[in-house]
């Protein structure tokens, strides 16, 4: 399972014109499930997220969680995390988990961020999404598990 954590100061997920999720501070995360990938996974990253002290204090320096400034989370599934462009020019996705695995798990993820206390927004599984990011810092970090 990878994570890449964004922090913005927004995030917002439009589907064919629609607005289906929006976020202010906090997280977007973008969440690739691999083969193989389970629940207890999608638990460690979801704590390791709400917990990750990405943000700053009053100093400038990263002591601050999202659980700690009250953020909020915007989980968007993205099975490309999983390419492998090493051969060739068209990237694999052949260890990136079936639709039918992953979606439960992608779900699982934002249970146990909500869990956390972290009020959690998603994208549409399987969706063409346009996705906005207005990444603060830059600040983006990988999780594997």
């Amino acid at each position: 399972m990878r994570a890449l954590l964004q922090r913005v100061t927004s995030g917002k997920v439009t589907v064919d014109g629609k607005t289906v999720a929006a976020i202010g501070r906090g997280l977007v995360v973008l969440l690739g499930i691999g083969e193989g990938d389970t629940g207890e996974q999608a638990r460690f990253l979801a704590e390791k997220t709400a917990g990750l002290r990405i943000f700053e204090d009053s100093e400038s320096k990263f002591n601050l969680s999202l659980l700690d400034v009250k953020g909020e989370a915007l989980v968007v599934s993205q099975f490309t995390l999983y390419g492998d462009a090493r051969k060739g020019r068209r990237p694999s996705f052949s260890e990136a988990a079936r639709p039918e695995v992953a979606a439960p798990l992608v779900e699982k993820f934002c249970e146990f961020l909500r869990e956390q206390g972290v009020p959690t927004q998603t994208g549409v599984f399987a969706a063409h999404m346009l996705v906005e990011i207005a990444n603060d810092g830059p600040v983006t970090i990988w999780l594997e598990k």
